[in-house]
């Protein structure tokens, strides 16, 4: 098994090698494929609010030097031509084989891969990808495809997706196995814009969120169906369930 882990709950001051030997230590730094977290400013960010960098240069020094990818999180819904050529010299600081993008805008992918080939490029959970026609169509363009944490339910669609070594599959989850309508992406993406827009929509209200809690999803079984990349954020202590 892969694994591409969150460091977005990294504390300040402490490095990711540390992080993720104590968050995660039940897996090893070779089983770590990539990181993905915030690193300087960027207005294609999206997924969660940009506060603030989670690593510093050290920190994607000492990924590099064990063998980890900087996974970029661009999974902003608006993207124009001008705003990609503003980030240009963000994404060639970054640009070398081994690390990879997370996009939901495909006109954006079309671009990177164009001007940044050694990239890898992922469809985004957020593109909620959620049947085996819109997966080819999604591996058309994009290298690897994350699937909503819904279907990690559903074993028989699972089993009937062809290109299994090119999907990825949250190995937590949290609201999203249940969310109605994923409206919070599309709220995130134009906060990041930094241009005074602060709502935030959700389809359900907080305490119903709190309310269905985490799930930990059984990584062996969906290994054994020929799976073996899997998205990481911090371990929940919630439920296992799809055993």
């Amino acid at each position: 098994m892969k694994f591409t882990i969150s460091a977005r709950e990294k504390p300040q001051g402490e490095g990711i090698i540390s992080y993720l030997q104590r968050v995660h230590k039940d897996y090893s730094i070779s089983d770590i494929d990539s990181v993905f977290a915030f690193t300087e400013p960027s207005t294609l960010y999206g997924g969660r609010r940009f506060s603030g960098p989670e690593l510093s240069p050290n920190d994607i020094q000492d990924l590099y030097n064990n063998s980890i990818g900087y996974r970029i999180p661009f999974t902003n819904n608006y993207v124009e031509m001008d705003e990609y050529n503003r980030n240009i010299l963000f994404l060639d600081k970054y640009h070398r084989k081994g690390n990879s993008v997370i996009l939901v805008n495909d006109e954006l992918t079309r671009w990177i891969k164009e001007d940044f080939p050694d990239y890898q490029v992922e469809a985004s959970i957020i593109k909620n990808i959620k049947t085996h026609k819109k997966i080819d169509d999604a591996l058309e363009l994009y290298d690897t495809v994350v699937l909503p944490t819904s279907l990690n339910l559903d074993l028989e669609f699972l089993n009937k997706i062809e290109q299994k070594n090119r999907i990825t599959l949250f190995a937590f989850a949290g609201c999203g196995v249940n969310c109605p309508a994923k409206i919070c992406y599309p709220s995130i993406s134009k906060f990041n814009k930094f241009n005074g827009y602060t709502d935030f929509e959700c389809s359900r209200p907080l305490k119903a969120r709190e309310i269905m809690g985490k799930v930990d999803f059984d990584l062996d079984l969906y290994q054994n169906m020929g799976f073996d990349r899997f998205k990481l954020i911090e371990p929940t202590g919630g439920v296992t369930i799809a055993r």
